[in-house]
């Protein structure tokens, strides 16, 4: 098949320069490479402590780390995953891919994405000195309720380091939708209506606004604790007239939303990956980008479920249970949508593949137990044990970190002009598999035998040691596929395989350029007719050939 090249080739490779050029840049390419250079060492960080809790947890009895100091790593593993890793992992990945595929030179606002950037780190760095501080990190869960954050049970100033780090974060992720928002709005390229725009575009889109609309809920109750630890006002105080149930609300009705702020970006990822790897178009795009559309919104009215426990009146209860079930209708369309792409289509089995499909297998079994949890009689009686554990897990790290490896696997060769292995990204793929599920599918039988969720020891009950002894052995060996990837990057590097600009025979825009692009992205843009414009090109090139 004919293949689209620019009009002329860039020769000078614009990721080279001094470390100062990098500090000072305002290139939204360098930009997203920083974000995803950052997250990914984050995501490293946050992986060593999970290694330290599983270790903890391996046998019953142990004393590998003290209960504080566990308290500490299952807290900053948490909003590390969270807030340092998948959701700047994305607004790199975004800053990369949203001007290259809606055709545009750079962002809307390149000071501002800058800043972006450099309140994340700084926030990170914040987050991780905290161990230091008087009395160590915070230590009351990455939702850090109160009363065990207030002043009297979490004493010591990494809890306030913890607030800090999430405000300055938030502020990163606040100015980083605003400028996402006015860029897709604004700056497409020439016949690039709604409807044509690429579906991970469409998920940038929806994850923006989600993050403007729920950002300052969590800003403000945030600040109210505080104000409650260092100022004396008491608005989560039960003691004191304040309401510690109100904080939970102000926090996850940020929480609920910020699981699709993580996921669906994912899913933009598969829905690109799926068709090129099945030389198909996608199954009912409208579908796919009104569905997304439609998770937005209703991630917005579910977030009680995760409080059916706290006691709230009987018809809450059963509005957000019910709530809770139809926001799976969107999701569903995208999954069968997804299949049906791939139906009789001519399947290419490299690694963006297999990562887009092990998304779509092991996040349809975290949505499945989530049906379960949605049912507030049977939330009731798991709720806090290891099963929400395992379905967090199946829902979070098989959707966010399946569709982010499918996504650097996929756009590697566009962003740095190298192919990476194949053999040691089908390899790292096996080993994630298999360890993640080791790791977190026993976790379900853990919690249906009762086992609480952030306890640091346990006795020997039943099947409690043999199961964790398991979920320990496939969190090892999930950590040595996931050091693969860093073993492939550097050998990429050294010897890669130089990448053609469109290695994949892609549909969007973004292949059009070289790789990797030059600093103005484009010579030139082909009118926008479809939301397949690369291959309406290659089509009327192949005409032309013929005539």
């Amino acid at each position: 098949m004919a293949r689209a090249e620019p009009i002329t080739p860039y020769r000078r490779d614009w990721r080279q320069g001094r470390a100062m050029s990098w500090i000072t840049t305002v290139d939204h390419k360098r930009i997203g490479i920083l974000y995803l250079a950052t997250s990914l060492v984050f995501f490293a960080a946050g992986g060593i402590l999970a290694l330290l809790m599983r270790s903890q947890l391996a046998t019953a009895g142990e004393s590998f780390v003290t209960k504080n100091s566990y308290n500490e790593l299952f807290t900053i593993h948490g909003t590390t995953m969270i807030f340092l890793f998948i959701v700047p992992f994305w607004a790199g990945l975004a800053n990369i891919l949203v001007p290259l595929q809606i055709g545009a030179r750079d962002m809307a606002f390149p000071r501002l994405n800058a800043a972006s950037y450099w309140f994340f780190l700084f926030g990170g760095i914040v987050m991780f000195m905290s161990f230091l501080a008087n009395g160590g990190a915070a230590r009351s869960g990455w939702y850090s309720y109160p009363p065990g954050s207030e002043k009297l049970f979490s004493p010591g100033n990494g809890q306030d380091l913890w607030i800090l780090s999430l405000h300055l974060v938030a502020i990163s992720s606040l100015l980083g939708a605003i400028n996402f928002i006015c860029t897709i709005h604004n700056m497409r390229a020439p016949g690039m209506s709604w409807m044509r725009i690429p579906l991970f575009v469409w998920t940038i889109e929806v994850y923006s606004f989600l993050l403007v609309v729920v950002l300052p809920v969590i800003g403000v109750g945030l600040t109210f604790l505080l104000l409650d630890r260092q100022a004396g006002t008491h608005f989560f105080l039960p003691e004191q007239g304040g309401n510690a149930v109100l904080y939970q609300h102000l926090f996850w009705f940020f929480g609920h939303p910020e699981v699709y702020i993580i996921i669906l970006p994912a899913m933009g990822v598969i829905s690109e990956v799926i068709p090129v790897f099945s030389r198909k178009p996608i199954f009912g795009y409208k579908a796919i980008a009104f569905s997304t559309i439609a998770i937005g919104f209703y991630s917005m009215l579910v977030w009680a479920h995760h409080m059916f426990s706290v006691g709230l009146p009987g018809f809450l209860n059963v509005f957000f249970m019910l709530s809770s079930m139809v926001i799976a209708v969107p999701t569903g369309v995208k999954i069968f949508n997804w299949i049906a792409t791939t139906w009789r289509g001519n399947l290419i089995f490299d690694t963006p593949m297999l990562w887009a499909l092990g998304f779509v297998a092991l996040f349809t079994i975290g949505g499945l137990s989530g049906i379960f949890l949605a049912a507030y009689p049977v939330d009731w009686q798991v709720t806090d044990t290891y099963y929400v554990v395992a379905h967090m897990h199946y829902v979070l790290f098989s959707g966010a970190v399946f569709g982010a490896f499918a996504g650097l696997f996929y756009w590697w060769p566009k962003i740095f002009g190298r192919v990476l292995d194949e053999r040691l990204g089908k390899a790292q793929f096996w080993l994630v598999f298999i360890g993640f599920n080791l790791t977190f599918f026993p976790q379900h039988m853990l919690g249906l035998m009762g086992m609480p969720r952030r306890v640091y020891t346990y006795d020997r009950h039943g099947l409690f040691e043999a199961y964790n002894l398991i979920s320990t052995i496939g969190s090892g060996i999930m950590t040595l596929g996931i050091l693969l990837f860093f073993v492939n990057v550097v050998k990429t590097n050294r010897t890669g395989r130089r990448a053609p600009n469109d290695p994949w025979l892609g549909d969007t825009l973004e292949w059009y350029t070289t790789s990797p692009p030059p600093p103005h992205n484009f010579d030139r843009l082909p009118y926008i007719t479809s939301a397949r414009p690369l291959r309406d090109l290659r089509r009327r090139l192949a005409e032309r050939g013929n005539a």
